[in-house]
C-alpha cells in the first residue's frame, strides 16, 4: 500500500510516499533520500522492493525539489537536506504501523553521506545502506580537464554570490557531456538523462543551483563514519569516477561495524542497470534482515 504523506520542516512542507506492507504489526521503517540533485520517483523501485520484502519504505522530496515546497527552486543545502531527513525520521517513528527502533537509513550519492551523518547524531538508527556514497571530490576527475574545473568553480562562485545578495540561483545542468559546464560531466550522459526523465512520469529537472557543491569540499562524513554505533554496507562500483571505490572504502573502514560490497559498473550503471540493480537490492534486503533480526 503506497500513501501519499507531508511533513513539516521550519515551516516548509516536505512530500513523500509511504510504501506499508499488508498486516497490523509494528514494522522496521527503510528512509530513503536521493543525491544531490533527485527526485523521490527515481526511487520507487528500491521502496517498493523494500516494501515487498516486509519493511515500511518512506521516500520524500527534499525542499525546493520535486513535489516539495520551498523557494527558490533546485537548490540543495546540506544543512538543510540534513534537517529534511531528521523530520523525515521524525514522522516515520511517530506513525502507528512503524517501530520506532527500528529506523533504517538508505542513501544514495549525497545521500548516502548524507544517511552517515545522520546516523552518527542518532542512537536509535538500527542500520545504514550507503549507495555509491560520497566522500569528497576525486583529486582528479577524468572527462573533465582543468579549465572545464576552473570554470565550474566561477559557477559555484557566481551562484553563490547572487544567493548572498538575494538573486535568483544562476542555474547549470546537473548532468553534461565532457567539456559541458555541468555538475557531473560524463560521456553517459545521454543515457543517464533518459533514465531520470523516462518511464515513471519524472519531476527530475536537469538543472541546479551549484553553490552547495563549495560546502561539499568542506564535508567530512568519514568522520562522522567513526561515529556510528550500528552497522553500515556500503556498495559501491568497481569503475566510478564519481564516488571513487578509494574513497567509499574509507567510510567502510572508518565505522566501527562497516562493510563494503563492489559492484561491477559505474556510479551510473546503479541508475541505468536494472539488472544490477536487483543484485544490489537483493543484498540490501539481506543486511536489513540480519539487522532487524539482531543476527549481525
Amino acid at each position: 500500500m503506497r500513501t501519499r504523506v507531508s511533513f513539516d520542516v521550519g515551516g516548509t512542507r516536505c512530500v513523500g510516499n509511504l510504501y506499508l506492507p499488508s498486516g497490523t504489526e509494528p514494522l522496521p521503517c527503510v528512509v530513503l533520500c536521493h543525491g544531490f540533485s533527485g527526485t523521490m520517483d527515481r526511487l520507487v523501485e528500491y521502496a517498493e522492493r523494500f516494501a515487498e520484502a516486509g519493511f515500511a519504505a518512506l521516500i520524500f522530496d527534499y525542499r525546493s525539489f520535486g513535489e516539495s515546497a520551498g523557494e527558490p527552486r533546485q537548490v540543495p543545502d546540506l544543512a538543510g537536506q540534513l534537517g529534511d531527513i531528521r523530520a523525515a525520521v521524525a514522522f516515520t517513528r511517530a506513525h502507528e504501523r512503524i517501530d520506532a527502533d527500528r529506523t533504517l537509513l538508505w542513501g544514495n550519492s549525497l545521500g548516502g553521506a548524507h544517511m552517515i551523518v545522520a546516523a552518527a547524531g542518532d542512537a536509535r538508527i538500527r542500520a545504514v545502506v550507503a549507495q555509491i556514497p560520497f566522500n569528497g571530490f576525486p583529486k582528479r576527475v577524468e572527462d573533465r580537464s582543468a579549465r572545464d574545473t576552473v570554470k565550474l568553480l566561477g559557477a559555484c562562485l557566481r551562484d553563490r554570490l547572487r544567493g548572498l545578495v538575494g538573486r535568483p540561483p544562476y542555474y547549470i545542468p546537473m548532468v553534461g557531456q565532457p567539456g559541458e559546464l555541468a555538475v557531473t560531466a560524463t560521456s553517459e550522459a545521454d543515457r543517464h538523462i533518459r533514465t531520470l526523465t523516462g518511464g515513471r512520469e519524472s519531476l527530475w529537472r536537469n538543472a541546479v543551483a551549484p553553490r552547495a557543491l563549495l560546502a561539499m569540499m568542506r564535508y567530512r562524513p568519514a568522520e562522522s563514519a567513526a561515529q556510528l554505533s550500528c552497522p553500515l554496507l556500503v556498495c559501491a562500483a568497481a569503475d566510478d569516477r564519481e564516488t571513487p571505490v578509494a574513497t567509499t572504502r574509507e567510510l567502510a573502514d572508518a565505522a566501527p561495524h562497516g562493510e563494503l560490497r563492489i559492484y561491477p559498473g559505474t556510479h551510473f550503471s546503479f541508475y541505468t542497470d536494472p539488472e544490477l540493480r536487483d543484485v544490489v537490492v537483493a543484498d540490501q534486503i539481506e543486511f536489513y534482515r540480519q539487522v532487524s533480526a539482531g543476527s549481525r
